[in-house]
């Protein structure tokens, strides 16, 4: 619960029932409730909560050796890709598992990757500083990007793709030209490590700022979107894409580590103290909500549904 010392128990199983289902009994404190092949409810009365857990739908144990870092599915549903700290980053078929595509190239580990809106091609950014578009169908790397100082930690693409984004250790975000492989600019310099970014339309009411000079012809769906970068240095900043004009800085209590778009308006954003911040763009003064399930580090957020999904580093 909230603000109490964490509970600890086990749970063991004694056998089998004719139907196939386990018979599984609790420690001290807790309760096993309903038992099926894919679930296991588990309650503690003396706190009055409960927690269901599921088993996995399927399972794929061959695709890396290592720790999984990054993944994506593409928007048809049909291949999945993944990075490791095996050092691999490779495409497989989201039904199965089979891997089809190997994607070398990168100096160092991949940390990043994504597919583009079509699903043919994935973006990736690693250690070494270089952001590469490769091809899905051939594991051919068309387009490097060159630029960056420190390992790109996180991407966003623009709309279709003509334009990507991605933010480095080196404390920059920038907007890059898949076309000409070329750097449209640089975004922001926020002098300390940018760990996440996300892009998204912003509500109609707020101010994005006026492009000190005019966009290049080469710059397109940039107008109307906002860039939230998640800041090492406990800062949440939204930047006008376009305009490059910062909208709003919000202080957290400690490094920002991932961020998204819930609407128009309302933001998330994950710290490494466990805190999820839900925000209101046009006033981000007071945060709507701080949500804190555990001080486990919050690694990756995502809008689901009405609400969102939270993975944590325990």
């Amino acid at each position: 619960s909230a603000g109490k010392p964490t509970l600890y128990g086990s749970l063991t199983r004694r056998g089998l029932s004719t139907e196939g289902v386990p018979d599984i009994a609790a420690s001290e404190g807790f309760v096993v409730g309903e038992v099926t092949k894919k679930s296991i409810l588990i309650s503690c009365p003396h706190e009055n909560v409960s927690t269901k857990f599921l088993a996995p739908y399927t399972t794929f144990c061959r695709i890396h050796q290592k720790s999984i870092t990054c993944l994506d599915i593409s928007s048809g549903g049909g291949l999945g890709v993944s990075t490791s700290t095996d050092g691999t980053m490779k495409i497989w078929q989201a039904a199965n598992g089979e891997i089809r595509r190997l994607l070398e190239g990168h100096v160092y580990d991949v940390n990043c990757c994504r597919f583009f809106p079509s699903g043919l091609v994935v973006l990736s950014g690693g250690m070494d500083a270089q952001l590469k578009i490769w091809s899905a169908e051939d594991a051919s790397c068309v387009v490097t990007f060159k630029g960056h100082k420190g390992g790109i930690l996180d991407t966003a693409i623009v709309d279709r793709g003509r334009n990507v984004l991605s933010c480095s250790r080196d404390g920059t975000a920038r907007l890059w030209d898949c076309g000409k492989s070329a750097c449209l600019g640089v975004i922001a310099d926020c002098s300390s490590p940018v760990n996440g970014i996300a892009l998204g339309t912003a509500d109609s009411s707020l101010n994005l700022g006026t492009p000190e000079k005019a966009p290049s012809e080469r710059e397109v769906g940039t107008e109307g979107k906002i860039l939230l970068l998640a800041r090492e240095d406990k800062k949440l900043q939204g930047v006008g894409l376009q305009s490059r004009q910062p909208v709003f800085l919000f202080v957290g209590s400690d490094a920002f580590n991932c961020c998204t778009f819930l609407s128009s308006t309302y933001i998330l954003a994950g710290a490494q103290d466990g805190n999820i911040y839900q925000l209101d763009v046009r006033n981000t003064n007071a945060p709507i909500q701080i949500i804190h399930r555990s001080g486990a580090p919050v690694l990756s957020l995502l809008p689901y549904r009405d609400g969102f999904i939270a993975s944590q580093g325990n």
